[in-house]
């Protein structure tokens, strides 16, 4: 490796990558332009199972204005330069910051961090996509918008833009996050620039409030893709209600998990609860609370009965269900009963409001982002085992109580198999079920390593072979994902790359697409 640089783009020369640092530099300047280990040693950490130097960047590119990502681009078209665009956020879980495949440019866009409109009476925003949902948080409290954001569990430190674009998901009412966007601001990978939807019509004042446009709906083709560079974002917000009622339900056994899906499909789809549900495990909400060491120490996957007294000491269900009622007074006390009554039927549950748990942090954590407040309790969960290990494993289910119950019977197999906990989640959709386990292991010790990189590579594989297809994953399994998806779909993907990138330099693997 040259000592110059800690990487080098795949089949890029030293000499020919100092004509496009030099290049880069022209356009942004000395400081805006990161190539030493130093400056570097954010981007590289990941949570992977994989060796960090193998998704290591060459350098990293700070740009603050549409034209300058023009002038990047026309340079790594000039060059062959891959770079890899990352928003705000850590994306923790997911791969980090750091590119799909060693040796690419990264281009951060975190000083793009404008907030260009906010309108309270259509409830929209439009922002760069360094913003922050803290920063915008911020912004509408000041100005007393009466708004509400719909969030990720990361929250202050994660952003629309990149939630967005990921396809991720909140707890509101919005939670479905792509389904909330309207109008985007896209920098090809020639330097055109794409107004999507309403936005391409000269002097529109209606690219945040109508998603579709004229002719073939585009959007969608600038999520989990590297077909583009996305430069604004505009999505609707939720206008704050008079009344906010948040509550959980305990149950005490796994199979639960049937009845409790049974009870509350019918109550989302109806509207009853409006907003993106959870049904979260003992494991997932334990480390709000303790740490693994605390009740188990040996070899293998935790105990079941170890479990059960973690549940008994600090006031949780194996299943713990957290949702909420939005609206008026009447609306409010209507839908409760209503629902107080369908969980009642099966006389297992246990339903808790703010009185009953006032002073509980993990209560108090899912009402505030069930209302789009910003804290970071989640991460607890990285000091559940320690070590810096994580990857979301995220199939999608059906939201019917006997597919949840198969999900969560095979994860746990496999897991176990592995020596790991199962600490999964169900976020209920509208008829969906975003199975959402989080493959915690430590980092620091290579048999762990191992352990996990061959965890997840079954999880995938016998998920898949059954029908339940992933949504979302880290940059080491991405190719993996992406063939599971068949051939049609990869070779509908490789054509809109070739046609919208023929020099392949905008995020060579995101989503297993070259």
């Amino acid at each position: 490796m040259a000592e110059k640089y800690i990487a080098l783009p795949k089949g890029i020369s030293e000499n020919t990558f100092d004509a496009a640092i030099t290049a880069f530099r022209n356009v942004l300047g000395d400081s805006a332009v990161l190539v030493s280990a130093k400056q570097l040693a954010p981007y590289i950490k990941t949570m992977m199972p994989v060796p960090d130097a193998d998704y290591t960047l060459s350098a990293a590119l700070l740009a603050t204005t549409v034209e300058q990502i023009q002038k990047i681009l026309a340079i790594c078209n000039q060059y062959k330069v891959p770079i890899w665009t990352i928003s705000t956020g850590k994306n923790l879980g997911y791969g980090s910051a750091a590119p799909a495949e060693r040796g690419q440019v990264v281009l951060d866009l975190k000083r793009m961090n404008k907030i260009l409109e906010v309108d309270k009476d259509l409830a929209y925003a439009l922002v760069e996509p360094g913003v922050t949902y803290k920063q915008l948080h911020d912004y509408i409290a000041e100005h007393n918008l009466g708004l509400w954001l719909s969030v990720p569990a990361p929250s202050a430190i994660a952003g629309p833009t990149g939630n967005t674009l990921d396809r991720g998901v909140g707890y509101t009412p919005y939670g479905e996050h792509f389904m909330f966007a309207c109008g985007m601001e896209v920098v090809l990978a020639n330097g055109e620039v794409l107004r999507t939807g309403m936005g391409s019509l000269p002097s529109s004042n209606t690219w945040q409030v109508f998603k579709w446009g004229y002719g073939p709906y585009l959007d969608g083709i600038f999520t989990q893709s590297n077909y583009g560079i996305v430069t604004k974002l505009g999505f609707w917000l939720m206008p704050a209600p008079p009344v906010y009622k948040p509550f959980t339900v305990q149950y005490q056994n796994e199979d639960d998990i049937v009845d409790i899906v049974e009870t509350i499909r019918p109550l989302r789809i109806g509207n009853v609860i409006p907003n993106a549900a959870v049904i979260a495990h003992a494991l997932y909400d334990a480390p709000t609370k303790a740490k693994r060491s605390d009740y188990f120490t040996g070899a293998g996957a935790i105990p079941d009965a170890a479990v059960r007294k973690i549940t008994k000491d600090h006031n949780l269900g194996i299943w713990n269900v957290y949702a909420a009622l939005y609206g008026t007074q009447e609306q409010v006390d209507v839908n409760w009963k209503i629902v107080t009554q369908a969980f009642g039927r099966s006389g297992r549950a246990t339903i808790l409001t703010e009185k009953e748990l006032a002073g509980d942090p993990t209560f108090n954590y899912r009402a505030e982002i069930m209302r789009g407040g910003m804290n970071l309790v989640e991460f607890a969960l990285y000091n559940w085992r320690g070590g810096g290990g994580s990857m979301w494993f995220a199939p999608v289910s059906q939201a019917r109580g006997s597919e949840t119950l198969k999900q969560m019977s095979l994860t746990k197999q496999i897991l176990g198999k592995y020596g790991l906990d199962y600490s999964g989640e169900f976020i209920v959709g509208m008829r969906d079920m975003h199975h959402i386990v989080d493959v915690l292991y430590d980092k620091t010790n290579p048999e762990q390593v191992k352990a996990a990189y061959q965890c997840f590579d079954e999880l995938l594989t016998v998920f898949s072979e059954k029908g339940y297809g992933t949504y979302r994953v880290n940059p080491a399994f991405m190719d993996k994902v992406a063939h599971t998806y068949g051939p049609v779909q990869r070779n509908v993907h490789k054509m809109l790359k070739n046609a919208l990138d023929p020099n392949g330099i905008l995020a060579p693997g995101k989503s297993g697409i070259r």
